[in-house]
């Protein structure tokens, strides 16, 4: 099993750097500072919830079925991700009552979870 890149040091958690690349095939090692990208330094969580939502295409229903969760819930891991990814969290505008309103009338989500959302 080959070990996963760390984004955060274990002992203080602040973000690493890549100091040595090195190439298995031609046994070439490259030196200096290089920036992790801003998926890795995501929690395992986060990484985890990605893979879900990509695989079923972001489609929140299929989403709630797979992880056994709630359409808030999958709103919230997803802001939690966008987050952590440095952007910032949108409030709920009349468009995204729009949106909250359509998922309603899909079926996609319950009354009382659009009344939840449309409270937030």
């Amino acid at each position: 099993m080959k070990n996963k890149v760390l984004g955060q040091c274990p002992v203080c958690n602040h973000q690493l750097k890549i100091t040595r690349l090195h190439c298995r095939h031609c046994d070439t090692t490259i030196e200096g500072s290089f920036e992790l990208c801003k998926f890795s330094r995501l929690s395992q969580e986060h990484k985890d919830f990605i893979d879900v939502f990509i695989k079923n295409r972001g489609n929140i229903k299929e989403i709630e079925r797979e992880l056994g969760i709630s359409y808030p819930t999958v709103r919230n891991k997803l802001e939690g991700v966008i987050e952590a990814l440095g952007h910032s969290s949108v409030p709920i505008t009349s468009t995204n009552k729009k949106d909250v309103l359509e998922s309603l009338s899909r079926g996609e989500i319950t009354a009382e979870e659009a009344v939840k959302l449309l409270k937030e």
